[in-house]
């Protein structure tokens, strides 16, 4: 196995890794060396999308060809290999450039790798510590956990909560930080329901998976923003591999690779919708629980990490084989 280079973003990895990589060879001595690039999305659409906007084309350049120079460019789902060829397309019309058909033919999917093993086969004396430690009772709040801006539409959770009429006892608990945590919580703080929301903003990672196996339902109503789509969504897998209740989400970006068939799908921007699936996720028997979850987590074993190093690793040393997972 030759070194191994994987950089998981473009700038400043990636172009570091090509710099690096072209000095080494220019010394005319022996390098045994294979690069990797995972690309995000918006590591090149931010890129390409300024300098568009400034007709200034030498960084979108730039971010290209490093990416494309690397021996394997891959992306983190379908869906931002779309987004990665429609923006070199117009990085093409605008500039004369030949971008969109060498990533059409040269970058596949090679979706993020998870560390499973802190997901599943939970102490369940733990989680009962957690959930002591944090005031919550087991299955008696829906959950959201994931950078609090406003694509992630926590907005739309609150107004699908207030509407849901669930049973007195549930909470919302809404775990993380970001720039909308103030005017979510003036939001919350003027809701009628506002004795049941609660906000977290110190969860570490071993307290994670306990909160998202423990809740009633885990909601992401994610949403498309000029700033940022889910590419993804990694929280969302995370849950599905703790277990426990189910997921509300969208179709958003890549979400649906990361859920497959196994989340309550809503509309986007759709508080109604929210609370119909908040109240459908409430009245699960726990029998229909734990057989939605296992499926559930049989999917999400696919980003493994090791699964996921395995079909990458086996394309570099087969010379390009698809990285694609089997659904």
């Amino acid at each position: 196995m030759p070194t191994t280079v994987l950089s998981l973003y473009l700038s400043p990895h990636t172009l570091a890794v090509a710099d690096a990589v072209r000095t080494a060879r220019a010394t005319g001595l022996p390098v045994d060396v294979i690069t990797i690039a995972e690309a995000v999305g918006s590591d090149i659409t931010n890129v390409v999308r300024s300098s568009l906007e400034q007709n200034a084309f030498g960084a979108a350049a730039q971010i290209f060809s490093a990416y494309l120079e690397q021996d394997h460019p891959v992306a983190v789902s379908e869906y931002t290999r779309d987004i990665i060829i429609d923006a070199a397309s117009e990085l093409d019309a605008r500039h004369g450039t030949r971008f969109a058909d060498q990533c059409r033919e040269r970058i596949r999917v090679s979706y993020p790798a998870i560390d499973t093993s802190a997901y599943i086969d939970l102490d369940p004396a733990e989680t009962d510590k957690v959930l002591a430690r944090r005031g919550l009772g087991r299955n008696r709040y829906v959950l959201f956990l994931s950078r609090l801006q406003p694509a992630k539409g926590v907005d739309d959770l609150i107004a699908g909560f207030e509407r849901a009429g669930l049973p007195e006892d549930v909470e919302l608990v809404i775990v993380g930080r970001g720039p909308d945590a103030g005017r979510l919580h003036d939001l919350a703080a003027a809701s009628p329901l506002v004795a049941r929301i609660r906000f977290l903003d110190d969860v570490g990672d071993a307290e994670k998976p306990h909160l998202m196996e423990a809740c009633a339902v885990y909601a992401l109503p994610s949403r498309p923003s000029p700033d940022f789509i889910e590419t993804f969504g990694i929280a969302l897998a995370e849950k599905m591999l703790a277990g426990g209740g189910p997921v509300i989400t969208t179709i958003t970006g890549g979400i649906g690779e990361a859920v497959g068939d196994h989340a309550l799908i809503v509309p986007v921007n759709d508080p109604d919708a929210i609370a119909a699936a908040l109240r459908e996720g409430l009245s699960l028997t726990p029998e229909q629980i734990a057989e939605r979850a296992a499926a559930a987590r049989a999917y999400a074993m696919q980003f493994d990490r090791g699964a996921v190093f395995d079909k990458l690793f086996s394309a570099v040393t087969a010379g390009g084989a698809p990285l694609l997972a089997t659904r």
